[in-house]
């Protein structure tokens, strides 16, 4: 297992991140809300890493897992400034994986630093999710609470017992995307898994239909839930980095100079 490192913030948080030193570009896990890495996805991309010689980062948001942080200072721009912080302190192009909530950071990421980017890969990407499916889906009396004191209690399987805070919500809607075009010239990968509770289909359907400026792939995988952590799924997420590296392989053979007469 590679060695955990921390990446001193502005304000004197850290960031914890293992790292994996390899051939460019540096494939980077940005995982989901309430997950850290040492997710079975991120553990998978980490062993394709070390066997095919990718240069490879995982790394905990702001409050979750190694990182330090205070849960409720916890913000999408708070999110999306420390990627953009990681990938600032890396060299060469960089290929970020999204799951879920880190789907969102990944895009955001990449409108940030777009020429940093080599291509985005996106699992179950849940772009907006405060705004379009959360909120929406919080029984009423969770909703009232956060309105009223500013936070509430959640319990859930999977993801322990954490807070939701009125500030959350209010500070994502100052990075929604779905409402306007997205122009990443990248390409995108998109894996979406068709039997997902939690970020059903349609919401992949609407984030295709904002992308504009690059090649876009999707990939539903019929029974896939919101996991996607199967061998079968492990092995379709792995394949569709393989193939966003091999851009810049094809790339830098371009650049070379022909031997032939």
């Amino acid at each position: 297992m590679s060695d955990i490192g921390h990446l001193k913030r502005p304000d004197g948080e850290t960031i914890a991140y293992r790292r994996i030193v390899g051939a460019d570009p540096t494939v980077v896990w940005i995982g989901g809300f309430r997950s850290d890495m040492e997710g079975t996805k991120a553990l998978a991309l980490e062993a394709a890493a070390i066997e095919r010689g990718w240069s490879y980062v995982r790394y905990d948001h702001f409050a979750h897992g190694r990182s330090s942080g205070d849960w409720r200072q916890a913000t999408i721009g708070r999110w999306r400034e420390d990627a953009i912080g990681l990938i600032d302190s890396l060299e060469g192009p960089v290929i970020p994986v999204g799951s879920s909530m880190g789907g969102w950071v990944a895009l955001l990421l990449a409108l940030a630093r777009p020429e940093r980017m080599q291509g985005l890969a996106l699992v179950n990407p849940a772009q907006d999710f405060t705004e379009r499916l959360m909120w929406p889906s919080l029984p009423d009396h969770v909703r009232q609470a956060i309105l009223r004191d500013g936070e509430a209690l959640m319990t859930e399987d999977g993801l322990g017992d954490y807070v939701l805070t009125a500030r959350m919500f209010e500070e994502a809607r100052d990075w929604l995307l779905l409402g306007a075009p997205i122009a990443i010239s990248e390409p995108v990968h998109i894996l979406q898994g068709r039997a997902d509770q939690t970020v059903p289909e349609a919401h992949a359907l609407a984030l295709v239909g904002r992308l504009t400026g690059g090649d876009v792939t999707l990939d539903l995988v019929d029974g896939g839930d919101h996991r996607l952590s199967t061998p079968r799924d492990l092995a379709r997420l792995v394949e569709a980095v393989e193939g966003l590296r091999s851009l810049q392989v094809a790339r830098e053979a371009g650049r070379r100079p022909s031997t032939l007469a």
